[in-house]
């Protein structure tokens, strides 16, 4: 079977899963190292051409991370297209079963019950009232109905704007500060937050800084992501 992937979560979950089954996958696709498949653009302007050159005999794509337009081009075209939505995390279990077994005929693989049984296993620390920044210039921030927000909550971590009618809100930095959080959570993606950019524009709240891979992508690194992003958390006390 040949698939192309235009996103990077479930470029990761097939390659290690099926070695080989890739054909395409996006520039963004940087899991698993040295993944051998042709480049075909980004997420929001892939390469349509080339991907129907491809001849692929699946496409996988995220209802989020792709535009309509893409996929609609890529239906059109005679492509099969198994569009995903993930925002939650037993959404992202289910959403993952879907493309591995049913999308790429494959038999469950292991690594898919080893992150189940992780997060059946959690148990939420400290409570936390936290923003969440994902970009800056201008600053972003998680609000409802969010993969990640889902993950924050059953770490214990209460999201400010989960209540916010959009998606990922632009709000102020004065507003963000006075929003009455205890913690500010700082992933390092889609914005590279760092040590020395992000916690300052908070300078009265403790920051927890996270691997945004773990935080947003659902994949073979679920598996870990409840014991890291918890030891990242309970380090911001």
């Amino acid at each position: 079977m040949r698939v192309v992937s235009l996103v990077p979560s479930l470029t990761e979950a097939v390659a290690v899963s099926a070695p080989g089954l890739l054909v395409g996958a996006t520039d963004w696709c940087s899991h698993p190292a040295g993944l051998d498949a042709v480049r075909i653009g980004g997420t929001k302007n892939p390469d349509v051409a080339r991907i129907i050159a491809l001849a692929p005999d699946l496409v996988v794509a995220n209802e989020e991370e792709n535009r309509a337009a893409d996929l609609a081009a890529l239906t059109a075209a005679g492509l099969d297209v198994l569009v995903t939505e993930v925002r939650s995390l037993p959404q992202a279990f289910t959403e993952l079963e879907r493309v591995l077994v049913e999308g790429c005929g494959l038999s469950r693989p292991g690594w898919l019950d080893a992150a189940e049984r992780a997060w059946a296993g959690v148990r939420p620390g400290p409570k936390r009232t936290a923003v969440v920044p994902i970009w800056r210039r201008p600053w972003m921030v998680l609000g409802h109905d969010t993969f990640a927000g889902d993950l924050l909550a059953r770490l214990g971590v209460h999201n400010v704007y989960a209540p916010h009618a959009e998606r990922y809100p632009r709000i102020g930095i004065d507003e963000l500060n006075a929003a009455g959080a205890d913690l500010v959570v700082l992933p390092d993606e889609p914005y590279r937050f760092t040590p020395d950019d992000g916690p300052e524009a908070f300078p009265g709240l403790p920051a927890a800084l996270v691997d945004g891979r773990l935080l947003t992508w659902y994949g073979p690194s679920l598996a870990e992501a409840p014991a890291v992003l918890g030891a990242a958390l309970r380090g911001s006390l």
